[in-house]
């Protein structure tokens, strides 16, 4: 059974005669009969009654008509749907990075989302690089790593790390403070899979420093909690919380921070539509923490 002698069962259906649904499906009239026996050989039934010179629908054919229709809507829906994608146009699609981006950035980000945008599921990258998010099922990662070609990436925002510590810390009235100074004070911060970790030791390291003392906590905001209880202060990269105040942390001419990247497969159909919502997410992350960033391509 073939598509098109469903779509000429339903033309005879509907223009009451061969001759009649010829002139619509574009096929002579001998065709087009020809067409309708193979179906009701293929199908083992009978369509038509072909009696008096005329060509009516059987009860059977009247039967089958609403599942043929249904058979064709379908096949018509899957065809716009393969044209969708084709197109480059995204339904649904992962978005990997480290949890603390997940939930920072990405899900406000996501919440800020059309009816009409594409349906967005998320996947831990904790300690993976934006090329192995992308090699685990992910359409867009990302991470702090800029990606080689053939992938694509946007750079999407240079994030601070802070420091916080509570209301009635000492530091509590500062705007920055050295990392010299931070090195003396007890820290609590996250694994070395976190950007903000990653970010912090490679900062000591170059400074040729250590830590004093150094609890690591599971997250974020196990860092920020135990932080408000008095263990020390937290150096996260997280939203704040817990009212407890942030501080830019002086690190040679600049501020302790790490570059968050996009990263996509320039080779997929869909690149393009990638490409435009890591821009859409640079363009929120620049109106809620700072100017945007530049444009690059890999």
């Amino acid at each position: 059974m073939q598509l098109r002698h469903l779509r000429y069962f339903v033309a005879v259906a509907d223009a009451g005669s061969v001759s009649a649904a010829a002139v619509r499906v574009h096929v002579t009239q001998p065709a087009l009969s020809r067409q309708l026996r193979q179906l009701e050989r293929d199908l083992g039934v009978v369509l038509f009654d072909r009696s008096a010179g005329r060509l009516t629908l059987s009860r059977t054919g009247r039967a089958l008509l609403p599942a043929a229709r249904e058979l064709l809507g379908s096949a018509t829906a899957l065809e716009d749907r393969a044209l969708f994608h084709a197109r480059g146009g995204l339904e649904r699609l992962t978005i990997a990075a480290p949890t603390v981006t997940l939930t920072d950035v990405v899900s406000p980000f996501v919440a800020t989302m059309a009816a009409d945008d594409p349906v967005i599921d998320v996947r831990p990258g904790d300690g993976q690089t934006t090329a192995a998010m992308l090699a685990d099922g992910a359409d867009l990662a990302i991470g702090t790593q800029t990606p080689r070609a053939p992938l694509a990436h946007r750079v999407l925002a240079t994030l601070p790390v802070w420091a916080y510590v509570r209301a009635d810390d000492e530091w509590a009235r500062r705007d920055r403070v050295s990392l010299s100074a931070l090195l003396d004070r007890p820290l609590v911060s996250v694994p070395t899979t976190f950007s903000a970790r990653e970010a912090l030791d490679t900062a000591v390291a170059a400074q040729g420093a250590s830590y004093s003392a150094l609890v690591e906590a599971a997250n974020g905001t196990i860092a920020q909690a135990l932080a408000a209880t008095g263990r020390g202060v937290a150096v996260v990269s997280d939203d704040p919380r817990f009212d407890l105040t942030p501080i830019a942390v002086d690190v040679a001419d600049d501020v302790l921070a790490f570059r968050l990247v996009a990263a996509w497969d320039a080779r997929v159909a869909a690149a393009d539509s990638l490409a435009d919502l890591a821009e859409r997410l640079n363009a929120w992350i620049a109106e809620r923490y700072q100017p945007p960033a530049t444009h690059v391509r890999g």
